[in-house]
């Protein structure tokens, strides 16, 4: 019997002045999709470390990490399960440093914009805006009920 084995990510909300931080990334198509910045926790690490490191290789940005917004289970179209830990975050510093290769670029969008996007099949998974409802909702825990 093969053993059941998620695959353990990080994603983070990040807002300024109405505006969100995200990735426009490659997705194997024509065209780019676009997803909070995240990726997968490494062995040894913990989900707060991670994101952490995702945010700031995938924007250039360090941030604040300001709440928890739970786990998030996803199974996607070809069957893979995820296990998205989901965080909120201020901007806190830039540091123009070179973006991993698979981002082509960073964007500050709307709600509205996210929203275009979405109708349009652009965003990563329907997480994108469920993690962007659950925050605009104060759906948040304390970064405490996290130990590493």
């Amino acid at each position: 019997m093969e053993r059941y084995s998620p695959h353990v990510t990080v994603a983070c909300v990040i807002e300024r002045q109405g505006r969100y931080l995200m990735v426009e990334e490659e997705r194997g198509g024509p065209l780019t999709c676009f997803n909070q910045p995240a990726g997968h926790v490494e062995p040894g690490e913990g989900p707060i470390a991670a994101i952490r490191r995702e945010v700031e290789e995938e924007t250039a940005w360090q941030v604040q990490l300001t709440g928890y917004l739970g786990l998030y289970v996803f199974q996607s179209p070809d069957g893979l399960t995820f296990h998205s830990h989901g965080f909120v975050a201020r901007p806190k510093t830039y540091l123009a440093t070179p973006l991993d290769s698979d981002i082509h670029a960073t964007h500050w969008l709307t709600l509205e914009e996210l929203a275009i996007h979405e109708h349009a099949q652009r965003l990563r998974s329907p997480l994108v805006m469920q993690r962007l409802h659950d925050m605009r909702a104060g759906r948040l825990f304390p970064l405490s009920v996290i130990h590493e």
